[in-house]
């Protein structure tokens, strides 16, 4: 029985990775006025999302944007980029600022704490450029607003944001003291010598070949201790 509860074991670690969420290469640092904050986002969870706001960071639309909400608990929400940041769009960032993206709802991805949430009005259609990092979790979001990344490093700096004043109007809740968005940067993990998406792919594909394999270890281990 030994034999049996170590093939369980390493069955369930192994459908917890085969599990996870693929994650993009190219991730992205926030330079804010109270630290760094590192995203990352799902290659697989909202395409459509994700590609338009990397498209709008690569672009610079966010620098010196800022938070213009923070609901300690709740979330942290980066205001439009029009009308947000303190320097003017250029020609080459409007192309894309007020370009709208679909609800790519759906529950495989939760609203937790460092989760990447798309806002948009009462059309569930109107995203543009304001998101949301979640602060805690908020399972009445699940289903009807769009995850599409998360945060990698820089809970120390959401924390920072929590610690705050702040004052209410209307729904929200927002702090005294601007977070400016100071300036950001794309990081490429394939170029920077880490592992890629094609290598995760590759090592989800190997956990899979021997998840196959401790599950007919299983079968045989099933018919020779157990009765009938």
């Amino acid at each position: 029985m030994r034999s049996l509860a170590l093939v369980l074991a390493l069955l369930g670690s192994l459908l917890g990775v085969s599990r996870a969420q693929l994650m993009m290469d190219e991730t992205v640092v926030l330079q804010t006025t109270k630290g760094d904050i590192e995203l990352g986002f799902f290659a697989d969870v909202a395409p459509v999302t994700t590609a338009h706001i990397l498209d709008l960071f690569k672009r610079g639309a966010y620098d010196t944007n800022h938070f213009f909400r923070v609901d300690r608990g709740f979330v942290a929400q980066i205001a439009d980029v029009v009308g947000g940041r303190r320097a003017p769009l250029d020609a080459y960032q409007r192309l894309t600022a007020r370009d709208k993206v679909p609800g790519e709802f759906q529950t495989k991805v939760l609203h937790t704490r460092g989760i990447l949430s798309m806002g948009r009005y009462d059309d569930p259609d109107s995203g543009t450029s304001s998101f949301s990092i979640l602060l805690g979790n908020a399972p009445h979001l699940d289903g009807k607003y769009t995850v599409f990344g998360k945060v990698l490093q820089g809970d120390e700096t959401l924390r920072a944001m929590e610690e705050m004043p702040t004052k209410r109007e209307g729904m929200f809740v927002m702090p005294t003291e601007r977070i400016e968005i100071q300036s950001t940067y794309v990081k490429n993990k394939q170029k920077d010598g880490h592992a890629g998406t094609g290598e995760c792919e590759g090592r989800l594909e190997e956990a899979q070949h021997r998840i196959d394999g401790l599950l007919t270890e299983l079968h045989k281990i099933r018919q020779t201790r157990l009765p009938g």
